[in-house]
């Protein structure tokens, strides 16, 4: 795979995974206020983000080269 095809899959799947992890922190903030299960929702969605960000910072990586 050549360097932009794989900086703009990383950078792009990071983005995603961004998103997706803050929907869900919010969502699981919200279950946390209506008193209903969120521990393992919310956990979950921080790994999510988490992952999100470092497959956006390491596709830089790429995009430097």
């Amino acid at each position: 795979m050549t360097s932009k095809i794989r900086w703009f899959v990383q950078s792009v799947s990071g983005l995603l995974l961004t998103g997706t992890g803050l929907c869900m922190t919010v969502d699981a903030g919200f279950a946390r206020y209506s008193g209903e299960e969120w521990f393992w929702y919310g956990t979950i969605s921080l790994i999510i983000f988490q992952a999100g960000l470092c497959l956006l910072v390491d596709g830089l990586r790429f995009r430097l080269k």
